[in-house]
């Protein structure tokens, strides 16, 4: 599988958000890319469900930055369905929605309305275990996407934030896990 070292749909969305991400920008770009690759990976996507991807994943995470929380979910969900609405894409609300606030969940997303949140759910996984869960990705095909788009202290610093985040709550400590 080709590896696209540029998405320009997700350039246009991630560029205004540099500033705001400052310093982890790199490093969220490229978990973002890695992500999306291993998304494509498990399923050959229609340009729809392609751009629905990619819509997702730049947003997913992006609360983190945006509200600089560790409860990152909803702000995220607010930032995708404020783009939705600027771009006339409502009608995707529902599905992207759905593919943000479930992709930490521990189980299977199960809705046969919205599949490529289960989809999502495992491409993210692939690439927050480093590929020690691999779901169909091939060792060798991560491998290739991880030196294409290396990991620039993303996972140091999600450590960070999680560490912050337990001494702040250890009641809570990660509070965007879903059950």
């Amino acid at each position: 599988m080709t590896i696209e070292p540029k998405i320009p749909l997700l350039e246009e969305i991630l560029s205004p958000w540099q500033e705001t991400i400052g310093a982890d920008y790199e490093g969220y770009r490229n978990h973002v890319y890695r992500m999306l690759h291993f998304c494509f990976y498990l399923h050959p996507t229609t340009r729809e469900e392609r751009e629905k991807l990619i819509i997702a994943a730049a947003f997913h995470d992006i609360g983190i930055w945006s509200e600089g929380t560790v409860d990152y979910l909803p702000p995220s969900m607010v930032a995708a369905q404020d783009y939705l609405k600027a771009e006339g894409l409502s009608h995707w609300e529902d599905e992207i929605t759905l593919i943000i606030d479930e992709h930490h969940k521990i189980r299977q997303v199960r809705d046969d309305r919205y599949p490529l949140a289960e989809l999502f759910r495992r491409a993210d996984l692939v690439d927050f275990s480093l590929g020690m869960v691999k779901w169909d990705v091939p060792k060798h095909y991560i491998n290739e996407v991880k030196a294409a788009f290396p990991n620039a202290g993303f996972h140091k610093r999600l450590m960070q934030l999680t560490w912050a985040q337990i001494k702040r709550a250890p009641f809570n400590p990660l509070p965007m896990m879903r059950w």
